[in-house]
């Protein structure tokens, strides 16, 4: 066989095995990335269960890259800890060793029959996850096919004079061999393809123990370069980039004794393909050893040397919608979570911007609250928009209920932030106008439902989070709450006014009107507690009075986006 057809079959094997490797990676995230995340944020109270959890992680998806760009995801976000995120990116460093272990043995027997079993379940279709499970057999069959067309490339190679030549160069040069096995791996983006590719070298005798030991702690450090690459901020960057240092520490350290090591290995009772994979796992075991309990000064030294930067001029902007997070659903899905949870926080600095203004209309002016609440319904549209490319190929059941559950989660809240800025806070601008202020009667009625309305926020963000059932049945009993104070301040307002008529005309019907508004926000929050119910199977427990006029009110859903009812213009009864 020529010298170029060699180059081409081996290029078509590497090309096979990264390509089985994504199958893997990307039908499992698919069809059970929800369980993923739900494990790896159930298991990082503490350093040693976070790490066991990278590990386990990262066997089942078989790249390290995944599990470390959904940490660096989590961990951006601030749902993640960063000590315990570097605790996580030990374990997925064993983890993927424990992968390269597996299929470092002769698995030619075992091809045919995981690729049939992939097949069989994949057209069971009872099921996504059977879908998910089959795409993942099959690309577990591809990558054992493509280790065996590499493994016969390699052996048709070795007798090539380019070939001798290459890996003699890279003999005489530990520095050169490292480099090249950096760029190789980072160019993979599979450290897991990658040591495999040099176990097969390894197992054609060209290589020497001190050269396959460069090239292993070569491809250790650029295993980590990908997910560095990939970060766009300099909280996302601590991550990937502490998980580089640790690598290059262990490489600089190892370094000097490699003439040692090296004669160690040649001396070693065991063949030079598994040499490789045995180097690797020792390598990254003692990595997690020495590191472990250094991971909180580690997480502090990068948490200075990558300070949080300061928010945009237009907090509107969306800070995490990358696109690298379209190819993975559930990364996309933690994008959007963490823009959705800054939605939340703009809704309750409006909140508080509106109280404030009742109180001491000269310290902030309706036109802020306006200003706010067009970032917020910009930063909406743009969650709308990613949640609508996330998942080309298509979603899991799981991962489609999740998705719509933000796009309700951002529609309710930005109608909610419609309701401060178009009618809270211009009753309170006509009240200015007037000349007039809230007296302290109508203050200390508004004053306990602000308070309610705040907790309720409080609560349907913890429902959104952890999709906690009991919580969410406590914010829908919250409404009986609100409305129990608008009846209350109504009727005593109404008892106030009866004997001086002259005031009603204006003053009264704002208060009566910032009473109404008051409920309609706690409407769509409280709306926010319906997709998990209705998830879990459950009904909520309506808590309308009889002979209420009102219709309970249901879930805002996506596709009533624009329709005009989405916004309540009936009229509560002001009295009970």
């Amino acid at each position: 066989m020529s010298g170029t057809a060699l180059l081409i079959h081996l290029a078509g094997a590497i090309a096979l095995l990264l390509w089985g490797t994504h199958m893997i990676s990307t039908a499992l995230l698919r069809g059970f990335g929800t369980q993923l995340r739900n494990g790896l944020g159930r298991n990082l109270d503490k350093r040693w269960k976070a790490l066991l959890c990278g590990i386990g992680i990262t066997s089942v998806l078989q790249s390290s890259t995944a599990v470390s760009l959904m940490a660096t995801s989590f961990t951006a976000a601030g749902t993640l800890s960063l000590a315990p995120a570097l605790a996580v990116m030990l374990g997925a460093n064993i983890g993927s060793t424990l992968v390269v272990q597996l299929l470092s043995f002769d698995t030619s027997i075992a091809i045919p029959l995981v690729l049939l079993a992939g097949f069989v379940v994949f057209r069971l279709r009872d099921d996504s996850r059977h879908e998910s499970i089959g795409c993942a057999l099959i690309g577990l069959g591809l990558m054992m096919l493509a280790l065996s067309l590499l493994s016969a490339a390699l052996e048709q190679l070795e007798n090539t004079p380019l070939f001798h030549m290459v890996m003699q160069g890279l003999d005489g040069d530990l520095l050169i061999a490292l480099l090249v096995a950096v760029l190789l791996t980072w160019i993979c983006h599979s450290s897991v393809a990658v040591v495999l590719l040099i176990a097969s070298l390894a197992g054609t005798g060209t290589l020497s123990p001190v050269t396959t030991l460069a090239l292993v702690l070569g491809v250790n450090i650029g295993g980590a370069l990908p997910s560095l690459m990939n970060a766009a901020t300099p909280v996302a960057r601590r991550l990937p980039l502490g998980n580089l240092l640790v690598r290059l520490f262990g490489a600089l350290l190892v370094l000097p004794f490699a003439d040692l090591l090296g004669k160690c290995l040649a001396e070693a009772a065991v063949t030079p393909a598994h040499r490789v994979v045995y180097l690797h796992i020792a390598f990254n075991l003692l990595l997690a050893l020495g590191f472990i309990g250094l991971v909180d000064e580690l997480a502090k030294g990068l948490t200075r040397l990558l300070p949080t930067p300061e928010q945009a001029a237009d907090p509107g902007m969306p800070q995490y919608l990358d696109e690298a997070g379209l190819e993975v659903a559930n990364i996309g899905l933690s994008n959007a979570v963490r823009e959705a949870l800054r939605i939340a926080d703009m809704l309750s600095v409006m909140l508080e911007r509106v109280l404030q203004l009742f109180q001491k209309p000269g310290e902030v002016s309706a036109e802020a609250i306006r200003q706010l609440d067009q970032s917020l319904d910009l930063l909406s549209a743009a969650i709308r928009a990613y949640l609508a490319d996330i998942g080309q190929d298509g979603l899991s059941d799981e991962d489609a209920d999740r998705a719509q559950e933000i796009l309700m989660f951002v529609i309710n809240l930005e109608h909610a932030g419609d309701i401060l800025s178009t009618n809270l806070a211009q009753l309170a601008a006509r009240r200015r106008r007037r000349g007039e202020s809230f007296s302290g009667f109508e203050l200390g009625h508004i004053h306990p439902l602000h308070e309610e309305l705040r907790e309720s926020l409080s609560l349907a963000v913890t429902v959104f989070l952890r999709e906690d059932i009991a919580t969410a049945h406590r914010l829908v009993e919250r409404k009986e709450v609100i409305r129990r104070l608008e009846a209350r301040a109504s009727r005593e307002h109404f008892r106030k006014l009866s004997a001086d008529k002259s005031t009603w005309a204006e003053s009264g019907d704002i208060f009566q009107r910032v009473l109404r508004d008051y409920r309609r926000v706690h409407h769509h929050i409280a709306a926010l507690a319906y997709p998990v119910l209705e998830r879990s199977g459950e009904r909520a427990l309506e808590t309308q009075p009889p002979g209420a006029s009102e219709p309970a009110p249901g879930p805002v859903h996506a596709l009533e986006l624009n329709d005009d009812s989405l916004i309540d213009k009936d009229n509560y009864p002001c009295a009970s």
